[in-house]
């Protein structure tokens, strides 16, 4: 079963990359525009369909399952990817500004990371002064 929402999400995807490449070739750019992003639409359109639910449950939605995590970091090497050749081709102020931006992401983890952390509770030893007393 789990091959039929693997299934499903390459009937997605073929139909995603067919549709980026007649965009791409409707506004004269020799790329495919967004087929990845339109296939994943497809994707969540399809498993909230009734028609497609039993394909979307059970075994077959461990496939998509699967498949929808390996999604995001496939998307993001391949956009890095490109970001790279195109920053080369820029030239040098290209390269400065991805190589700024990365800096600057890196210094914003820890800021980051204590704005979404909840506060320490305040340990008082209230126990042991009780018990001193």
């Amino acid at each position: 079963m789990i091959i039929y929402g693997v299934a499903l999400l390459a009937a997605c995807l073929v139909i995603g990359m067919l549709a980026g490449e007649y965009l791409g070739v409707i506004i004269g750019v020799q790329a495919n525009v967004g087929g990845v992003g339109i296939a994943m639409l497809l994707l969540v359109m399809a498993c909230n369909m009734e028609r497609f639910k039993p394909l979307v449950t059970g075994l077959s939605g461990d496939g998509i399952k699967f498949w929808s995590a390996m999604y995001i970091p496939i998307v993001v090497a391949m956009a890095a990817r490109q970001n790279v050749v195109a920053a080369v081709d820029g030239g040098m102020l290209a390269l400065v500004a991805g190589v700024a931006a990365v800096v600057v992401s890196f210094a914003m983890v820890p800021v980051l990371s204590k704005i979404g952390s909840a506060p320490e509770p305040e340990t008082s030893n209230t126990f042991q002064d009780e018990e001193a007393e």
